[in-house]
């Protein structure tokens, strides 16, 4: 038996009572969070849903998205997260697509009304039978629900044990189902396997040094892969404190940074970029920030070497920059503490983790030569949901082709490049925008870049 909720269950019977989620005042206890997944799940399969069967989850960094998460996988469900940005239209299509038996849906606020979106989709979607829809401002099972129809989490939860049995599931059995961005077209959903997600999540153990009471500021969305692994998954495995940040705006990151005593950062390069061009960072104690600060990640795109730099030398900590996809689970390179940081470069292979470099052929390029990046380990998905031609496609020769251009140093240090879909050729040549970004970034009246290609007339 492997199932992933045992990142939290093992983390709940070694460190009940230690924070396990901090939001707006308002604290958890691995016990407490562990309690509510368990009630969670007595609710799932009292409504009917076994093992192997989907549920969706659209909601914000707010305690309710760890405890359904954990609560579907130890009913033996399969969770879909979905973007909290979906309109109507879309969320039938995921559901439909993903073979959703039931839905959790965030209630929202008044500028973004997720539960009613979500409520909307649901109805136009016959296979789904089960809405929940989780209240902002209330846990009593006994309020009406704000929608018309729609059952509450709390009545859900309702006279449900603290106790469950987590349904056996083996190490290769769907865990996750990630829908991509549909960049090329609809999104497609990459199956992940328990396996998959729980070494990833524990990638930790080599990537960087453990430490007691880290403090993790959670703002990427749980929802996508990066935030779902490297800080809830991995968080819990090593006993964090998570400190749950719904929208990032630089005020208040910096804000929680200072009165939290944070520890761990993940970000996306514009974050780090909008904390440190932030005028008001000084209402703050930048000092003791940067003293509690021990590990800074970023990932999502590639980070601007000035931005790096330039925020390296503010807070006085080294980013570690990573690169993945929602298909690898996500982490499958990574710079380490451990080893020099070269900036620009995405780091090493992780431990498991086979990456070449290859041509249109798939023939290994030379060292400092362009290509695409390709992946094969322990990371990489089982594949797209009801897609074997996509899979076929993405798994040329054994290897799972990112679509991303890259290369490769004398020590073995990855760059991206650019993506493949990116590239302008001029004249005849292949033209890359993030080298012509990086450039132009090193004059000092500029500080971020975007470039593009535009057909000529000719």
């Amino acid at each position: 038996m492997l199932n992933l909720a045992v990142l939290l269950e093992d983390s709940a019977r070694e460190v009940p009572g230690r924070t396990a989620i901090i939001f707006e005042g308002t604290t958890l206890s691995y016990a407490e969070v562990n309690a509510a997944a368990n009630q969670i799940a007595n609710g799932l399969a009292q409504a009917g849903i076994q093992k192997g069967d989907k549920v969706a989850l659209s909601c914000p960094n707010v305690p309710y998205f760890p405890i359904v998460y954990y609560g579907i996988l130890k009913a033996g469900g399969v969770v879909l997260p979905l973007n909290i940005l979906l309109k109507p239209r879309e969320i039938a299509y995921h559901l439909h697509d993903g073979d959703a038996k039931a839905y959790f849906c965030f209630e929202g606020m008044p500028d973004l009304p997720m539960g009613e979106h979500g409520f909307t989709a649901f109805q136009e979607v016959d296979s789904c039978e089960h809405f929940f829809l989780m209240t902002a401002n209330t846990t009593d099972s006994t309020a009406a629900s704000p929608i018309e129809g729609a059952k509450t989490l709390a009545m859900l939860m309702q006279d449900q044990p603290t106790t469950f049995e987590t349904v056996a599931t083996s190490p290769d059995d769907t865990a996750i189902i990630l829908y991509t961005s549909g960049t090329t077209g609809q999104s497609k959903g990459a199956e992940l396997s328990h396996s998959n997600m729980l070494l990833n999540a524990r990638l930790s153990d080599t990537m960087y040094p453990k430490a007691d009471n880290d403090v993790h500021l959670v703002t990427l969305p749980l929802f996508h892969s990066f935030g779902q692994t490297v800080q809830l998954n991995s968080g819990l495995y090593n006993r964090a404190t998570l400190v749950m940040l719904p929208r990032f705006t630089p005020d208040t990151a910096l804000r929680l940074m200072d009165q939290e005593n944070v520890t761990f950062f993940a970000g996306v390069p514009t974050m780090y970029w909008a904390m440190l061009n932030y005028p008001g960072a000084n209402n703050y104690d930048l000092e003791k920030i940067a003293r509690n600060l021990r590990i800074c990640i970023s990932g999502g795109s590639a980070m601007p070497v000035e931005v790096m730099r330039a925020f390296e030398e503010k807070f006085k900590v080294k980013i570690l920059e990573g690169y993945g996809l929602s298909e690898t689970s996500p982490v499958a390179t990574f710079n380490r503490l451990d080893r020099p940081n070269k900036p620009g470069s995405i780091g090493l292979p992780v431990w498991g983790v086979s990456v070449r470099i290859v041509d249109g052929n798939d023939n290994d390029v030379g060292t400092n030569e362009v290509g695409e990046i390709v992946i094969r380990g322990h990371n990489v998905m089982k594949g797209y949901y009801r897609r074997p031609e996509a899979t076929a496609q993405a798994f040329r020769n054994g290897w799972f082709h990112t679509g991303d251009v890259g290369r490769r140093d004398e020590e073995g240090y990855i760059y991206i490049v650019d993506r493949v879909k990116d590239m302008i050729i001029r004249g005849g040549f292949n033209v890359y925008p993030r080298e012509i970004e990086e450039v132009l970034m090193t004059h000092p009246a500029v500080s971020l870049a975007a470039v593009v290609g535009v057909p000529h007339p000719r």
